[in-house]
């Protein structure tokens, strides 16, 4: 089992080109299910294993987890599985007719228009340093753009093409897609590629491919972006706490409310499936509601009614 798990592994990241974080992850499920087999006195070989085992694994899993990690480590066993087939070291997969737990899929955050406009001015009027000109430049881009925060900070100066007012980013599974950035967030990168050489302690120690980088000259961290986000979204009062997924939703949702197709809504944001896009509908269509409720005649009418 050990030995398959680390062959699916490098099967992952070199083959399937997963990222490592991912891969990792498989590879920790896959870790714990053979854990809990031998715990178990199970048999630990793959070819061994059936569905009764697994399920005794993810039930185990359940005690500790929530079902969304459980579904997870599921389409982990299932994955690995799909690989011993194709390479003959199984007849069967065992995971195959497992149900997959039900998951309830929180709906997005996102700002509204007059929160994502003021988080873009938030720096309108002050004194421009060199960091919040950057910072400037990363909001705009995850709001002008809709990319990941891990997108943001892969960017290298050579996937910008400021000319266009594009950019190419690498997602999920190292695909590429162009996206567009946006007459705003194409200024603001401009302003902060001036200021960029000024950034680091050390000019000579700055990344030479790195669009953000931090005072030491490396590469920002997603970490940093998240917290530069939060800071931002406390400043302007935003309703809720602001990370950078939350300005992903907002260019997606406010794109649809604007009339955008979901099709291309679904390239720009790199989903592989539309159902994941179709969450934003569901976004707008309660604003509807809202928008209804507030200012239709028939629903003011039904609540004086009630009181």
């Amino acid at each position: 089992m050990h030995q398959a798990i680390d062959d699916f592994e490098e099967y992952l990241t070199h083959e399937r080109r997963m990222s490592a974080l991912t891969a990792e992850s498989y590879a920790r499920d896959l870790g714990q299910l053979r854990a809990f087999l031998e715990e178990a006195k199970l048999p630990a070989d793959p070819a061994a294993v059936d569905a009764l085992a697994i399920r005794r694994f993810l039930s185990h899993a359940r005690k500790t987890c929530s079902p969304a990690t459980a579904a997870r480590k599921l389409a982990a066993v299932r994955s690995f599985y799909r690989f011993l087939r194709r390479k003959g070291r199984v007849s069967e997969n065992p995971a195959a007719a497992i149900r997959t737990p039900k998951v309830k899929r929180p709906m997005p955050t996102y700002l509204n228009v007059d929160e994502a406009v003021a988080l873009m001015e938030a720096g309108a009027g002050k004194p421009s340093s060199p960091r919040a000109t950057r910072d400037d430049a990363m909001v705009e881009v995850l709001y002008g753009a809709g990319v990941r925060v891990s997108e943001l900070v892969g960017l290298d100066l050579g996937d910008l093409d400021l000319r266009s007012g594009t950019a190419r980013v690498t997602g999920k599974g190292n695909k590429q897609r162009i996206v567009p950035l946006g007459r705003h967030a194409a200024s603001a990168l401009e302003r902060y590629l001036r200021v960029r050489p000024q950034l680091a302690k050390t000019p000579e120690n700055i990344d030479p491919h790195a669009v953000f980088i931090g005072p030491k000259g490396a590469r920002l961290s997603a970490r940093c972006v998240q917290k530069m986000v939060r800071k931002k979204g406390l400043e302007i009062g935003a309703r809720e706490s602001v990370h950078p997924h939350a300005l992903r939703h907002s260019c997606a949702t406010h794109l649809l409310d604007s009339g955008a197709d979901l099709r291309s809504i679904q390239e720009m944001l790199g989903h592989s499936s539309l159902s994941t896009t179709q969450r934003y509908t569901h976004i707008t269509i309660d604003g509807l509601m809202q928008v209804y409720d507030d200012a239709h005649p028939l629903a003011r009418r039904n609540e004086e009614r009630k009181s």
